[in-house]
């Protein structure tokens, strides 16, 4: 099913028709087939916010008590609020599926490398002519300089960030591929980033583009600057994500200002549930059980919200089951481009469903890896969580064994206390069936897919 011998470097670099051979067709041809949105140019800009380790439960409209969010909050009321969205349970993974609109396991058995024949969802905007930007946490090149896998050789254009995490309280800051200097100023990060955000939009408004924001907080240790610092009722990690509010603001506010938001899609999202082993310094998930690194949905559903008032109606919850595997099949649909198709992508073409075409997901089917063992399996509301579990993440608090299949009406239960399967044995098995097929397709601990990648750890 997989060809390897077309890889990414085919995908950018060679021209005109050899490509539909490859089962592509050419943005141009793409273009004639779709109809365009009145009154508006037929590609959007895109812009992927995404925060480290933000739970479910921290934004004013998602639950929040303690913090104010009221740009999240007023994004959310003029366009889409999705309570069923899904990213990975941990930072250098929940990268690697947003990148690569795969499974981690699938592209690689760790998940903090993503190799440089994966062909990225900034690669398959560069070739429809967009001007791509990252800023912020990368965590895919396993947290330092390796040639042919930091951002700017992974499709993006401009790279103004730190390619690792901030654990110890420090990071070191790169510009493209220059290494500037180390920081420990923790409290300058999100305001820096957003400054770089807003330059790059202001430079790249002529033509269509894609920016990635991804910010280091509220990844442990935390930080706000002097304007945010005790402002908010949640302690510190409050005034960490209210300075995160403010500064989507500003995004929002430039893009206004340069009339670029009837033709901008801004997506909002976190890669994975609170640190809760860290306390006060970390967030909430309630109501849903445990938060990062559990395969419970404290850890995989977070937060998000798009908007885009040219493209996403206003005012729509939905808890249709969505992830962020499917923003590359979507975004490329919706900049008239196809995705690979010599390789398996996870993810599915959302575009009908957040433009408001349809109120229904094309998603109905999610896995819960953790690390390379898959631990669960959900179907449109059922979730069942699978036994003999032999890999976990240091970061869940909830690391109980399942001993047999348990069963939760994810509708009714979302903190998944109920176990229910003695009540529907038939689903029970119905999930079983999709749990072997994952492990077939993606693989399991000591069992490799049939359409797992080749290279790094996937040997």
């Amino acid at each position: 099913m997989i060809n390897t011998k077309h890889n990414r470097r085919c995908f950018i670099k060679k021209a005109g028709m050899a490509l539909s051979a490859a089962g592509f067709y050419s943005h141009t041809v793409f273009r004639s087939m779709t109809k365009v949105h009145a009154g508006i140019p037929d590609k959007p800009n895109f812009i992927i916010i995404f925060t480290d380790d933000q739970g479910y439960n921290d934004v004013g409209c998602f639950g929040a008590k303690t913090i104010k969010t009221p740009r999240l909050d007023q994004m959310a009321s003029e366009g889409l609020k999705l309570t069923s969205f899904y990213s990975q349970p941990v930072c250098g993974p929940a990268r690697a599926a947003l990148m690569t609109g795969c499974y981690p396991p699938r592209v690689n058995r760790g998940g903090w490398n993503v190799s440089s024949e994966e062909i990225t969802i900034a690669e398959v905007l560069k070739y429809a002519g967009y001007s791509t930007g990252c800023i912020g946490k990368w965590d895919i090149s396993g947290r330092k300089f390796k040639p042919g896998m930091v951002p700017n050789d992974q499709g993006f254009d401009y790279y103004f960030g730190t390619l690792g995490a901030n654990d110890r309280g420090s990071v070191t800051l790169w510009r493209n591929k220059e290494q500037l200097r180390k920081t420990d100023d923790m409290a300058s990060l999100t305001g820096m980033y957003t400054d770089e955000a807003i330059r790059f939009i202001e430079q790249s408004k002529n033509k269509p583009f894609f920016l990635y924001v991804a910010h280091t907080m509220p990844h442990v240790k935390i930080d706000a600057s002097e304007k945010f610092r005790g402002q908010s009722s949640g302690g510190l990690y409050g005034d960490v994500i209210e300075e995160i509010d403010w500064n989507v603001g500003r995004i929002i506010d430039m893009l206004r200002a340069q009339q670029l938001d009837k033709n901008t899609i801004v997506l909002f999202t976190s890669d994975n549930g609170p640190w809760l082993s860290k306390g006060n310094m970390g967030g909430s998930a309630l109501p849903l059980r445990n938060g990062k690194g559990s395969s419970w949905e404290g850890g995989f559903r977070v937060p998000c919200i798009m908007w885009g008032p040219g493209w996403i109606p206003a005012g729509i919850e939905s808890n249709e089951l969505m992830a962020t595997l499917d923003i590359m099949p979507t975004f490329a649909e919706l900049a008239r481009v196809k995705v690979p198709t010599d390789r398996v992508i996870d993810g599915c073409d959302q575009s009908d469903f957040i433009t408001g075409k349809t109120s229904k997901s094309t998603r109905d089917i999610f896995y819960y890896y953790i690390r390379n063992n898959l631990h669960a399996v959900r179907q449109g509301k059922w979730k069942l969580a699978l036994p003999s579990r032999k890999e976990f993440f240091r970061y869940a608090k909830d690391k109980l064994q399942v001993i047999t299949p348990e069963l939760y009406d994810l509708e009714s239960n979302i903190s998944e206390k109920q176990n229910v399967a003695h009540k529907h044995p038939d689903i029970v098995n119905q999930l079983l069936k999709l749990a072997e097929n994952a492990r077939q397709d993606i693989g399991d601990v000591g069992r490799r897919g049939k359409n797992t990648r080749k290279g790094l750890n996937n040997e």
